[in-house]
């Protein structure tokens, strides 16, 4: 028995290893394709591409584990049973359940270590990836001159190059536009030649201009509006230098970014959740008494036998000024003629009031709830994630060993079907619930309760030998279909004396 837990263990740990890596490099695919933008012109380093990879392929590990354990559990089962070393097996009075045990135990470990994983190096693994793209996306573009193109890339200078040598130095007909004084085209300066040259400490642009002029307005007298006075001075050589460092890229503090729900594991969950629905019902109870306060009305509301009636009031009662935010007064007919009109406008006005005071109140409320529910997503994800491994087992298994078809063939297919069936219930669910349609353990855990009843159908049919997939089998069921069917319409063919 150890030898074969030995060669179970062996057989399931390549293609594991395998399957992982290429679902990992697949998912880092699309996240380069996504951010393709943000990445390309900007002259980065290598290192802080590979920082960024490095990050995005760690959050993307509770994705691929599952889809790995799929994918490297139907092929290894598969090579078995195509090998007919699973009939060895059996053959020897060893049950598919026990060859299965070694692979059981990995399995849990693999779902405790997602688990572990997901709680403790996920959460740093986003606030490490989520700055330093925020310091990318922050970062412009690259300082580069093309010919023929008005260059905005330098703040308050716009700057047209000609033509270009080969050498990618020697630069004609340039045109440096200053808009540092926001007044326009006020100051220009241009040049016949020129070479482009960066400094030895890579944070400054040189540039050496040859036979141009200096062309600058007059603006600080009164009436330059109308004189339009103006000086140009020629020059033979002409040295201007601009400043790069805004071209490089600043590290934000990672303190900014705590406290996004992505980046804490559960303890900060719980914190955050549960400060969160004080810090909003706290916030409801202050609505409740500031508008009860300003409309003391509905406190007089009979909510028993008609919530339209209200308690009646003095019909005596002669009001001759209006006291804004208390609704206690008698019908317009009470007031003088001349006061009508203003009370009812009045009394419009108020309403209105009321009326977006509990919109925004309402709006406050539900991005409060919204925010507490995205919280709670990523507290059950966490355990989602990690029992997905344990039923993705379950099911590549058995399947494998029902189907006897190994290699990156057939195996694949079914592998991506079953986890794209997974995926889609997954992220239905999780739509469902943050926007409030569901129930939250409803929508995080349907995809778990529509996988794993299947899981245990396979597993069992497996553990059986019961012809799940097979051709005869699968005949002679329908063949009896077709069998009473035709029996059917015999006996009412001569149930009718006329044909008899």
């Amino acid at each position: 028995m150890k030898k074969l837990h030995k060669y179970m263990l062996r057989s399931f740990l390549g293609p594991f290893v395998f399957t992982f890596f290429v679902a990992l490099f697949v998912l880092l695919l699309q996240f380069l394709w996504k951010y393709l933008d943000d990445l390309v012109g900007k002259g980065l380093e290598w290192h802080i591409i590979a920082r960024l990879m490095f990050y995005a392929s760690s959050t993307f590990v509770p994705l691929a584990l599952p889809l790995a354990i799929l994918l490297s559990s139907l092929m290894t089962f598969g090579n078995l049973g195509e090998n007919y070393e699973l009939v060895a097996i059996k053959s020897a009075g060893i049950s598919l359940r026990k060859a299965m045990m070694p692979l059981i135990v990995l399995s849990v470990f693999l779902s405790v270590g997602a688990f572990l994983f997901s709680n403790y190096v996920l959460p740093v693994a986003n606030l490490k990836f989520g700055s330093l793209l925020y310091d990318v996306r922050q970062k412009k573009l690259a300082f580069n001159l093309n010919e023929g193109i008005f260059n905005y890339g330098l703040d308050n200078f716009v700057i047209y190059v000609g033509k270009k040598d080969k050498d990618n130095k020697t630069i004609y007909n340039v045109k440096i536009y200053d808009h540092s004084a926001r007044q326009g085209n006020a100051k220009v300066v241009t040049a016949e030649k020129g070479i482009v040259e960066l400094s030895p400490d890579q944070t400054k642009v040189i540039f050496t201009l040859f036979d141009g002029s200096r062309y600058s307005e007059i603006t600080d007298q009164r009436n330059y509006r109308v004189t339009r006075p103006f000086e140009v001075l020629h020059f033979k050589k002409f040295i201007r230098t601009f400043d790069l460092s805004q071209f490089q890229m600043n590290h934000t503090n990672e303190d900014l970014f705590r406290s996004h729900y992505s980046m804490q594991n559960i303890k900060q969950l719980n914190h955050s959740i549960d400060s969160l629905s004080r810090l909003r019902e706290k916030r409801l109870e202050y609505f409740k008494k500031r508008f009860l306060a300003q409309y003391p009305l509905l406190t007089k509301v009979d909510t028993i036998s008609d919530n339209t009636k209200q308690k009646p009031v003095a019909d005596t009662a002669r009001v001759d000024t209006i006291a804004p935010y208390h609704l206690t007064y008698p019908l317009p007919g009470n007031f003088v003629p001349d006061m009508q009109v203003q009370v009812i406008e009045t009394a419009q006005k108020q309403a209105r009031n009321a009326r977006d005071n509990i919109i925004f109140y309402k709006d406050e409320l539900l991005a409060k709830k919204e925010r507490i529910i995205r919280h709670e997503v990523v507290w059950h994800q966490k355990f989602t994630l990690s029992i997905a491994c344990l039923i993705f087992f379950f099911i590549g298994a058995p399947l494998g060993a029902i189907i006897r078809k190994g290699g990156l063939g057939f195996p694949v297919v079914v592998s991506v079907l079953f986890f794209v069936l997974y995926y889609i219930i997954s992220i239905s669910g999780e739509k469902a619930a943050k926007t409030g349609e569901w129930n939250i353990i409803l929508g995080m855990w349907m995809s778990t309760f529509v996988i794993m009843p299947l899981g245990f159908f396979l597993t069992y049919k497996a553990t059986t030998d019961a012809p799940l997939l097979d051709y005869e089998s699968w005949k002679k069921f329908f063949d009896k279909f077709a069998f009473i069917k035709h029996l059917k319409s015999k006996t009412k063919k001569y149930q009718n004396p006329q044909e008899k």
